[in-house]
Formats: C-alpha cells, sequence, structure tokens
C-alpha cells in the first residue's frame, strides 16, 4: 500500500499546471484520499494517434459501493470541460457499462498487448 500512496502523491506533484496535462484530481474524506484520476497525453501506448486520455480511475477498497466512484465520474465531464482545451477525452477499460452511464461512447474493443488483459474497451467523452 505504501508504493500507492508514493505514486499518488509523485502524480499530484507532478499535475499541479492551470491548463496544462498531466492534472490530478483527489477525491477525499476525512483529510485522506480516497479516490483519484488523471486527464494525461499518453495511457494507452498502441493508440499514441488519440488523446487526451482518463487514466488512474480508482476508489479505495473500503469505499467502493458507497457512492463515492458515481461522485467521482460524475466530476469528469466538467473538469475536463473546464480545464483541458480539447473536444474530446479517451479511456480504456475492462469494465462493460459503467462508464455509458457518465456519457461515455463505446468505440471499439482494442488490444493492449498487455499480458495482464490483452483486450480492453475503448470509449470517448464528447466535451463539446
Amino acid at each position: 500500500m505504501d508504493i500507492v500512496k508514493d505514486a499518488v502523491r509523485c502524480f499530484m506533484q507532478h499535475s499541479m499546471e492551470e491548463n496544462r496535462l498531466p492534472q490530478t484530481y483527489g477525491m477525499f474524506l476525512d483529510n485522506k484520499i480516497i479516490g483519484m484520476y488523471q486527464f494525461t497525453y499518453d495511457d494507452l501506448s498502441v493508440r499514441p494517434d488519440i488523446y487526451p486520455w482518463l487514466a488512474n480511475v480508482y476508489i479505495d477498497e473500503k469505499y467502493r459501493g458507497k457512492g463515492y466512484g458515481r461522485k467521482l465520474l460524475e466530476s469528469v465531464f466538467d473538469n475536463a470541460k473546464e480545464n483541458i482545451n480539447f473536444g474530446e477525452i479517451f479511456l480504456y477499460t475492462k469494465h462493460i457499462g459503467l462508464y455509458e452511464k457518465f456519457g461515455w461512447a463505446f468505440l471499439e474493443e482494442v488490444d493492449t498487448f498487455k499480458k495482464e488483459q490483452r483486450i480492453e474497451r475503448l470509449y470517448k467523452l464528447d466535451l463539446k
């Protein structure tokens, strides 16, 4: 768990620029970070032709199933529209049916060439 905390701290340190990528957003409860996501230029190396990306979406396991993930994902559209200068944003995930609830459109299955899960789903969110 310490590696995760150090990674989150590093993400936050290197993404504090306004209107510039990467940007990291955290969800805090009682001064403790319980969730996060990032906007970044690169998340899927086999698709360098598309950007920016929503990446590293995470809710601490102890807080899952309590509505925090919904609140976190509901903030993506407004934060992206206000803070990054793009008309769309992409993500890839293994989840089916989750991101559609928040306005994301499924584009295609994509081969990530990763050992743990090669085929994942590519989505786009229109910010216009």
